[in-house]
């Protein structure tokens, strides 16, 4: 092989030095996804068990429903039968109709009072749910823009054209930045653009 054509593969030094900061930026970048995406993943099984529990507490309030309703329908029906008895009947049976009726209203009043509870134990799962999807927005948007980041990047070292690796660095920052926000839980939320995409 002659000396020249040698000399024709090996980029020049200033090249090197562009493809010495897109590999170092990669690995950076591939370090960090890696991170939040264990973290990200996190956050999916638990919006995965919130909206499972909400879903069990939305169920059971309905039972608790369907029992505060059967136990008011059958009060109704125990009153209204001990009014239509006779005036003979209605005083030897008083104190079994007394203490039927006493036991329904118990049991409609411990329903209504468990049902509220279970309702607020799913508005809370629903509460969660938020909360954990505001942070999963977060690493959607980190994963976007990394993801574009590192296309970038891979353009640049094709091309070796530098003004692509500081358009690269665009998308890298807001990725960081929305991956940080995830990570630490900071309060940034790109709302409009997930309201945009979804």
């Amino acid at each position: 092989m002659e000396p020249d054509a040698i000399l024709d593969d090996v980029p020049p030094s200033g090249d090197n030095r562009l493809d010495r900061k897109v590999a170092l930026t990669v690995a950076l970048l591939a370090s960090f996804m890696g991170v939040c995406k264990v973290k990200d993943d996190n956050i999916v099984q638990a919006m995965q068990q919130a909206q499972a529990d909400k879903i069990d507490h939305w169920a059971f309030y309905q039972a608790r429903n369907l029992r505060q309703e059967q136990a008011h329908t059958t009060l109704l029906q125990l009153r209204l039968g001990a009014l239509s008895r006779p005036a003979a009947e209605q005083a030897a049976h008083q104190a079994e109709y007394a203490a039927a009726i006493n036991e329904l209203q118990k049991l409609e009043t411990d329903q209504a009072k468990k049902k509220e509870e279970v309702q607020a134990q799913a508005k809370q799962d629903q509460a969660t749910y938020d909360a954990l999807n505001y942070r999963d927005d977060q690493f959607d948007l980190s994963d976007a823009a990394l993801a574009l980041a590192l296309s970038l990047l891979a353009i640049t070292t094709l091309t070796r054209e530098r003004w692509l690796y500081l358009a690269a660095l665009v998308p890298t920052a807001v990725g960081v930045f929305y991956g940080g926000a995830g990570l630490f839980g900071l309060p940034f939320h790109p709302a409009w653009l997930t309201g945009w995409l979804s």
